[in-house]
């Protein structure tokens, strides 16, 4: 069966992909709802906005095209998922969260510190996308660092700039350049990884634009480190 580059495969769901545990509770509910393979990692890359089809492929090394559409249409049938299309001149169909789906955020996050606390080092055989890197700054914002100060930041990384704004001991993350930024950093994703965990030094970040003196509250704001 052929298909565009933004139009999802209609096949019937593999076997057990409709499964339920049967259960009232509120766990097993969400487990029925996005506990299949695959699924909360839809989810987290629709965080940062909505997304084609192929851009989701492209965000989910190892993942076949079918299984992307059965996962899509069970998440747009739960009510996590829905599609839209742009407006012109792009004109695409693209995927992205409801509310009820963005609800996941908190939950997300939290499964993604929990699991990154054993991650170890990156393998070879191991991919990481610049932007799974952006929603982890999220992840792993301290708040009570920012001290009620607004600032902004532009990170440059391997994908791209991200937008990063701190207001009120909240933070806002925006694929793209910011207007006016407080410091503008740019590395490597492992490297910014490095710094964050701590095990490499701050002065390891190339500073493009804004005062260096801001680099370690970057650091402080965002550390993976305990």
């Amino acid at each position: 069966m052929s298909t565009s580059n933004d139009e999802v495969v209609t096949t019937n769901p593999p076997a057990g992909a409709d499964r339920t545990y049967g259960q009232y509770c509120g766990l097993a509910r969400a487990l029925d709802l996005v506990g299949e393979r695959w699924a909360l990692l839809v989810v987290r890359e629709l965080l940062l906005g909505p997304k084609r089809f192929t851009d989701l492929l492209d965000g989910l090394p190892g993942v076949s095209t079918n299984v992307l559409a059965t996962r899509l249409r069970q998440l747009d049938r739960a009510g996590v998922v829905g599609r839209s299309t742009l407006p012109p001149p792009a004109a695409s169909a693209v995927y992205e969260l409801t509310p009820y789906g963005r609800a996941l955020e908190p939950a997300v996050a939290a499964l993604g510190r929990w699991g990154a606390a054993s991650l170890g080092e990156r393998g070879p055989d191991q991919a990481l996308r610049s932007h799974w890197l952006a929603l982890a700054l999220k992840a792993f914002f301290h708040p009570e660092q920012a001290d009620g100060s607004t600032h902004v930041y532009e990170v440059r990384l391997r994908e791209g700039a991200f937008r990063l704004a701190v207001a009120d001991g909240t933070l806002e993350v925006v694929p793209g350049p910011a207007v006016d930024p407080d410091l503008v950093l740019e590395a490597d994703d492992d490297l910014l990884v490095g710094v964050l965990a701590g095990q490499v030094e701050p002065a390891a970040l190339t500073v493009v634009a804004g005062d260096p003196a801001e680099v370690p509250r970057f650091v402080e704001l965002f550390r993976f480190a305990a």
